[in-house]
């Protein structure tokens, strides 16, 4: 099945933050080579992975390292005897790399250079020997060369550390603007992020390489939302790139005038031939209604149907009522005219304006149908992948099927492939009149059903289909031979991330190599590595990577590691007290820590179930406890909590799981709020026009989570029936 790419960022946006240990800052740094075994007998094992990783056959665990797995068993889980003793006999060669990697952790936190050079010394040629180096270079990037990022990158070649260097070292650089820095490191970077892209791109257009500087356009030109720094930078240099032609730039001043960007707004202006003064806009910032009221007596002309656009959107910001009746207004009264005052363009730009920004309201003001009408009024060849989106959400709700289809025809051609709008337009098809299209919609649903997502599970059930977890493995995991255990160890990207977890060093050096150690094995098509190191990850108790791993993989599916189930006699017990389903109760926790019990967000929301001090203050009252926040936050009682408050919001929502998931992560009165007001409504309706685009996606998350777990669980209860109707808040 279809899964998700690996995050450009190498680390995946967990909730819980990096442990970072500040305990350990009393250690005092020492180069000996009795003081960094000490460091790592502290760390609770003797023998550490290296960069030449090799397995034994036998031995005493003086001469051998052995992996450690005493930190967690998932319950009811027997491993193998015959892998179990092949895991106790492997054993891979000393290296005191973790130890120094510790202690020199905590002199880059301090910023200690001299420090950090012996450190370069003491670890050259170990498993972590790019660190120090990379933490030296880091305290003052910006001071770096071109030059000595690329030796770094030489010399420890197709490392996370390497790549993550070059990419800060060009962010660094776009920042102050010395984009020919940039343009030198630019081909080392090869796994870039949003801002990252930007920073090169900037590279290149400042650089005359046109064509290069034009790879991030899709993502940045006609985008409203908020982006990094470096990518309003490159959209706002984008105006004078060869490139772009003066229809694309119209388009996105017209964004721009909508959003109330002063400085893009006169530069495209100023480009097109026409500028836009600053004290024009100044005054209609001011005072819009005034310039509505002398519109009629300018002259006419390209600008001001411009000043119009800005004008309008102004009003918008403030009440989206109070612009569309100024609109109507004018139109009324321009259709009256033998001249029209207003373009074709204008009208539609504007009534384009009033769509975005009722689509901003639903969570304050309700839905209504109003925001469909406004868009199909703004119909032109020039939607904006976020106004498709919009659109599409909107027709959704109010089951506007041939808007849905034409919302969907504004987006590029690869968009539309996507599950989501593929889903989407065979609902629209379905309900057509015409033979042929739902015969299309058939076909479409065929093709989905391939998929065990969200959407793939959804339309299974359209073609007479039905999830069954026994047919891709069952709660059984998957066999690893021992040539692919022994290769796990053998590749320093795993070996480094093991280590890095088992000596309890910061999460996010560990994810950050886990992650990339996934990535490279993906790019090698190594499906073998990443079920072998994903296997011992789960027997470690190493869940949310063993997870993120198979989550990585196009063809692997492996219920029992993708979606484990820990805890479970607790889970099943607390999740009938609470009388709601263990599945759900697994599909939230899934989806809340991936598993990780010392998860917190940055929000304070911790645990397993990520329960908030005052929501776990609120359990605790209603069940007759003295709050802990130690206590609210370990594994069981976080358990107890987590389900006894989705029971307690379950009843208060109309006993309704799609509208009490929605109500876990968003709060139960924003779930409220998107009901519908009159009638009911299919609850794939109602996740489609959530507000909140976090919340939205959650809740499909966790509807996909508890549909395979409830058939792992051998109460196999189809998604259609799980997720129900959605009734009317009043």
């Amino acid at each position: 099945m279809k899964k998700p790419q690996v995050a450009p960022d190498m680390i995946d946006k967990n909730i819980y933050q990096n442990n970072t240990h500040k305990s350990s800052k009393k250690m005092t740094l020492k180069k000996s080579a009795l003081s960094l075994a000490a460091a790592v007998g502290a760390l609770g094992f003797s023998q550490v992975a290296c960069a030449e990783l090799t397995w034994g056959e036998s031995g005493s665990s003086e001469q051998q390292g052995k992996y450690q797995v005493e930190r967690y068993q998932p319950d009811g889980y027997q491993p193998n005897s015959q892998q179990n003793t092949s895991q106790q006999n492997n054993a891979y060669q000393s290296d005191n790399g973790v130890g120094s990697f510790t202690a020199a952790a905590i002199a880059a936190e301090r910023g200690d250079v001299n420090a950090l050079y012996d450190y370069e010394q003491v670890m050259s040629g170990g498993l972590f020997a790019m660190y120090p180096t990379y933490w030296r270079m880091n305290v003052d990037l910006n001071s770096q060369s071109p030059a000595a990022v690329s030796q770094f990158v030489r010399q420890y070649p197709d490392t996370v550390m390497a790549e993550k260097l070059a990419a800060d070292f060009a962010e660094t650089k776009a920042g102050s603007n010395d984009y020919a820095a940039v343009r030198q490191v630019a081909n080392l970077i090869t796994n870039a992020d949003d801002s990252e892209k930007c920073a090169v791109a900037l590279g290149f257009n400042n650089g005359g390489d046109t064509m290069r500087a034009m790879a991030a356009k899709s993502d940045v030109w006609l985008t409203t939302k908020k982006q990094p720094a470096l990518c309003d930078q490159l959209a706002l240099e984008m105006n004078n790139n060869a490139l772009i032609s003066n229809p694309e730039r119209v388009s996105r001043l017209k964004r721009m005038l909508r959003k109330g960007k002063t400085g893009d707004i006169m530069a495209l202006s100023s480009r097109l031939g026409m500028p836009i003064p600053y004290a024009s806009l100044s005054d209609i910032q001011l005072n819009p209604s005034s310039f509505f009221s002398r519109f009629a007596r300018e002259p006419a002309s390209q600008t001001n149907q411009y000043l119009y656009l800005y004008a309008m959107g102004r009003v918008a910001e403030k009440s989206y009522r109070e612009a569309a009746l100024q609109l109507e207004f004018d139109i009324k009264q321009d259709n009256q005219r033998s001249a029209k005052l207003l373009t074709d363009d204008t009208r539609r730009a504007a009534y384009r304006t009033l769509g975005v920004q009722r689509m901003n309201h639903n969570t304050d003001d309700g839905f209504n149908v109003e925001a469909v009408d406004w868009f199909r009024n703004s119909l032109d060849s020039d939607f904006s992948f976020e106004e498709a989106e919009y659109y599409a959400m909107a027709a959704i709700r109010f089951s506007r099927w041939d808007d849905v289809v034409e919302a969907i025809s504004r987006m590029d051609a690869e968009t539309q492939k996507a599950n989501q709008w593929q889903y989407w337009l065979a609902r629209a098809y379905e309900q057509s009149n015409d033979g042929s299209k739902r015969n299309t919609a058939k076909k479409m649903y065929q093709n989905l059903a391939k998929s065990n997502e969200y959407y793939g599970l959804m339309a299974k059930e359209k073609v007479g289909q039905r999830f069954d977890a026994s047919r891709l493995g069952g709660s059984n995991l998957p066999n690893v031979s021992s040539a692919d255990r022994a290769r796990v160890m053998q590749n320093p990207h795993f070996a480094r991330a093991f280590a890095l977890y088992n000596a309890d060093a910061s999460r996010a050096y560990a994810n950050r190599e886990w992650n990339w150690a996934v990535k490279k094995a993906r790019d090698n098509r190594d499906e073998k590595l990443i079920i072998a190191a994903a296997r011992q990850a789960y027997d470690m108790g190493w869940l949310d990577r063993a997870i993120y791993a198979i989550d990585n993989t196009d063809n692997v599916n492996s219920l029992a590691i993708s979606h484990p189930m820990p805890h479970q006699d607790a889970v099943v017990r607390y999740s009938q007290s609470a009388g709601i389903d263990p599945a759900w109760a697994y599909g939230i926790m899934r989806q809340e820590s991936r598993f990780v019990a010392s998860a917190r967000s940055n929000v304070g929301a911790s645990g397993l179930m990520q329960v908030m001090p005052d929501t776990a203050k609120y359990i605790a009252r209603n069940l007759g406890e003295t709050y802990s926040a130690s206590r609210a936050n370990s594994g069981d009682t976080n358990i107890r909590y987590g389900t006894w408050y989705m029971g307690d919001i379950f009843g208060k929502l109309n006993s309704q799981p799609v509208l009490a998931t929605a109500g876990y992560n968003a709060g139960p009165n924003n779930a409220k709020r998107w009901q519908p007001t009159y009638g009911s409504l299919a609850a794939d309706q109602y996740v489609e026009s959530i507000a909140f685009p976090e919340t939205r996606n959650y809740v499909k998350h966790v509807m996909e989570n508890a549909t395979i777990y409830s058939s792992l669980l051998s109460n196999g209860q189809p998604i259609t029936q799980r997720m129900g109707t959605v009734p009317a808040a009043f």
